[in-house]
């Protein structure tokens, strides 16, 4: 009897041999199809030309009634900026390769959740509208959306002393955020 089982599992052997060179050809076929067709890691594809090294990031406009939102998210934007890439930032179009020109045209802020009890608000989905534009010293389009909008929800305190305190923490968080995902849509060029 012990004679046939090892019979069987030589005879179930060269299978496993076929099985495991298919599987290996699958998933190098998989790898080398995925590599080909242009996927990339997020953050690390730039489409801005090689020849562009300073960036100037000027003072967006605000057309809200958010009080200085564009300073805030100005700065946020210069940051990210800096802490992302390999650009020096500059505050003039005169010394820049490129210029970041940007028009915030609507805050808003709606509750999303709210808490049982009390029926306050608990979270709030804000809502950034803009208008932003790269374009290179020759004044060529390098990125532009006129309709630019960043989307994302924020808890709030439900006590009524330390709401008004977040304010200032909050719309800093948010304003990072935004910037976030501004400078990583600039550089893909989504």
């Amino acid at each position: 009897m012990p004679r046939n089982r090892m019979s069987v599992r030589r005879a179930r052997s060269p299978r496993r041999y076929e099985s495991r060179i298919a599987l290996c050809a699958t998933l190098f076929l998989t790898a080398a199809v995925v590599a080909g067709c242009g996927y990339t890691v997020a953050g690390t594809a730039t489409h801005i030309p090689p020849d562009v090294h300073t960036i100037a990031v000027l003072p967006l406009v605000n057309k809200t009634t958010t009080y200085r939102i564009e300073q805030r998210m100005t700065n946020a934007v210069t940051r990210e900026f800096l802490e992302r890439t390999k650009y020096r930032i500059v505050s003039t179009a005169s010394d820049a390769d490129a210029v970041l020109t940007g028009e915030i045209s609507a805050i808003d802020a709606s509750a999303v959740t709210y808490d049982y009890t009390s029926g306050r608000a608990t979270t709030m989905l804000v809502t950034v509208t803009m208008k932003v534009r790269l374009e290179d010293r020759d004044h060529k389009v390098l990125y532009e959306n006129d309709n630019y909008v960043f989307r994302e929800p924020y808890e709030i305190s439900t006590d009524v002393n330390s709401f008004f305190q977040e304010e200032g923490p909050a719309l800093d968080r948010m304003s990072q955020d935004f910037a976030s995902r501004l400078v990583a849509d600039v550089l893909e060029n989504f």
